[in-house]
């Protein structure tokens, strides 16, 4: 038998596929499709202290090998959260994941706090790496100061696992992964978006509202799957990879190069039974390379 359960702290995963925040709501929105108690986790929307509009539309432009968004964190605030999708989701037999953000670390403060309460959500993605926000978001991940001061400030009043998503928009992404790991940080995952562009030749002007929006598919994997790499390198704690996985195949890839686990995002826009397919795919690979755990698979790349 193949053990695919990996562990960030003290929270047990019963498989290294998790959904990527923003791709498929809080959940609730693919479960006619596919059994999320498959799955190793879902990272859900998205969270904000308050509801927010997100952005004007067109928000989202598809690219080749890829799409761009602006969406915006659009979602309805933490209350909403708590009072109409937590008692959807708690008793679901996998780990929900909130997606928190914030535009000054009180808001990030407060929101954890509020979180905290949940007794049903066993970790947070502290997401200092959103491209789509005037202030706040990426302008926290792009700097080892700011980056250190919001996860510092969480840390004090958060002690479940504190997962800390990173932008890639930076000059290395390293030394970021590195002092968020000096100030508490269990685990980081990357990458988010990259920042991108598109442009309507007829209209002459640019196809998304906001101008730029991020850059996500399998046109990043190649940027992405380095970058997990050089990671993996710098620091002890686990790292959660992402960007343009769209099957099994590739999530091997990012583990190979260091990812304990992975999110798919974009590919569920395709398919939302892609995440289960890849348990099935890492599963029946390493019973034909007869590894049995997931440490025979994690950081195996041979150089």
């Amino acid at each position: 038998m193949v053990d695919l359960s990996v562990r960030i702290k003290d929270l047990v995963f019963k498989n290294p596929v998790l959904t990527a925040s923003g791709t498929c709501g809080f959940g609730e929105e693919i479960a006619d499709f596919v059994d999320l108690a498959m799955l190793g986790g879902v990272v859900m929307k998205g969270t904000t202290l308050k509801p927010r509009q997100g952005n004007d539309y067109p928000r989202m432009a598809e690219t080749p090998s890829g799409m761009l968004n602006a969406v915006g964190l659009q979602n309805k605030g933490v209350d909403n959260f708590i009072q109409n999708i937590y008692p959807n989701i708690k008793d679901i037999d996998s780990n929900f994941i909130v997606n928190v953000n914030g535009s000054t670390i009180e808001e990030y403060i407060e929101l954890t706090e509020r979180i905290n309460e949940l007794d049903k959500i066993p970790a947070i993605e502290l997401n200092i790496s959103c491209p789509n926000v005037k202030e706040g978001g990426m302008a926290f991940g792009v700097s080892c100061p700011s980056a250190e001061a919001v996860v510092k400030a969480v840390r004090r009043v958060y002690d479940k696992p504190l997962i800390v998503k990173l932008s890639p928009n930076v000059t290395n992404i390293a030394e970021i992964a590195k002092a968020v790991e000096g100030q508490g940080a269990d685990s980081v995952s990357l990458v988010n978006t990259f920042l991108g562009m598109a442009v309507d030749a007829n209209s002459r002007k640019p196809v998304l509202s906001t101008i730029t929006g991020g850059l996500s598919g399998p046109a990043i994997k190649p940027i992405a799957l380095r970058m997990v790499w050089q990671v993996y390198q710098a620091v002890q704690i686990p790292v959660i990879g992402m960007g343009g996985i769209m099957n099994a195949t590739d999530a091997i890839e990012f583990m190979l190069a260091g990812a304990s686990a992975v999110q798919v995002g974009t590919a569920i826009f395709i398919d939302p039974t892609i995440p289960t397919q890849i348990v099935e795919g890492i599963d029946s690979y390493m019973e034909k390379n007869k590894m049995h755990s997931m440490s025979d698979l994690i950081g195996g790349l041979q150089m």
